[in-house]
């Protein structure tokens, strides 16, 4: 159980290093004390799902991914068995300026936002791919 706090506080520090943010203004962020975060980062103390959900903002990350590293939600680390997810490998991106770290993350939640709303996703995207393939074959083989 220690080594989920411990986890959750490792995560919590490497986020906010890969935002470029002291304790002290993830703090302000958040509206958690600047002792009570550094605690967490420590793993010396296990914050509740609503602390947790405001350092998530302050993040700019899903409160849900702290939720699973502190153990409150059974889940996939980073939703994608398969490796990192797609948020927390832009921020690692070093080659990226944090302006543009930040505007990736919000194109890409803007696409999620959208799949979201219209009930679309990777399958129906692949099938709307599939359609239009199809009819630019058609269309060539016409010509």
């Amino acid at each position: 159980m220690a080594e989920q706090h411990l986890d959750v506080g490792d995560f919590i520090r490497e986020q906010r290093r890969l935002a470029e943010l002291s304790v002290r203004r993830l703090a302000e962020m958040s509206g958690v004390s600047n002792p009570y975060l550094s605690q967490i980062e420590r793993g010396l103390r296990k914050p509740s799902a609503d602390i947790l959900a405001n350092i998530a903002r302050g993040l700019q990350i899903s409160a849900e991914s702290l939720y699973v590293r502190a153990g409150i939600l059974d889940g996939d680390l980073d939703g994608d068995s398969m490796g990192p997810g797609v948020e927390e490998t832009i921020r690692r991106a070093g080659e990226l300026h944090p302006d543009q770290r930040k505007a990736l993350i919000g194109v890409y939640r803007s696409f999620i936002a959208v799949n979201k709303t219209e009930g679309t996703g990777p399958s129906a995207g692949s099938a709307t791919t599939d359609q239009a393939t199809a009819s630019d074959r058609s269309s060539q083989n016409d010509g």
